[in-house]
């Protein structure tokens, strides 16, 4: 039997160049993986409280998010379990504060936290405004999208 449900969850915000990196990134792994077995996308906006229950209902979770690296622009780091935890409980290490460790804070408190879990995080090189990511960022998707598929592969053979 293959692990059930994977969540990946695309935050930020569009309008604001590399901010939106992780909904730019999600539709372009969509885009090339539209149906993989388990695999559910969602664009998470700039979070919200009622992401909640998605994440509650997932057995995996891989976030896509611009991060705050202190690395190059387009640079792209992938954390996973406990270095996921420690990354977020840095405190201002998302450029859009809006609640992903209260979404984890919540999932641990309910007892759902996602039993595999990943932080893919893109360097931002731009955040004022604009409707699409800067060339940087935009090179960094093929290596976000292999990251994402390398979880999913790691994952599926743990849960057989």
């Amino acid at each position: 039997m293959t692990n059930n449900h994977t969540l990946i969850l695309g935050i930020g915000n569009t309008l604001l160049s590399d901010e939106g990196a992780g909904i730019h990134a999600l539709e372009y792994l969509r885009g090339r993986h539209p149906e993989i077995p388990g695999v559910h996308y969602l664009d998470g906006g700039t979070l919200s409280f009622t992401l909640a229950g998605e994440i509650e209902d997932s057995d995996n979770l891989i976030v896509i998010d611009a991060a705050q690296l202190d690395a190059s622009p387009g640079t792209v780091r992938c954390m996973t379990g406990e270095e996921m935890d420690s990354f977020l409980g840095k405190g201002k290490c998302s450029v859009h504060e809006v609640g992903l460790l209260d979404l984890m804070d919540i999932a641990r408190l309910t007892d759902t936290f996602p039993r595999h879990r990943a932080l893919i995080g893109i360097q931002p090189d731009t955040l004022g405004w604009g409707d699409s990511p800067s060339v940087l960022v935009s090179k960094a998707f093929p290596e976000v999208a292999a990251h994402t598929l390398d979880l999913l592969d790691q994952w599926t053979v743990r849960c057989v």
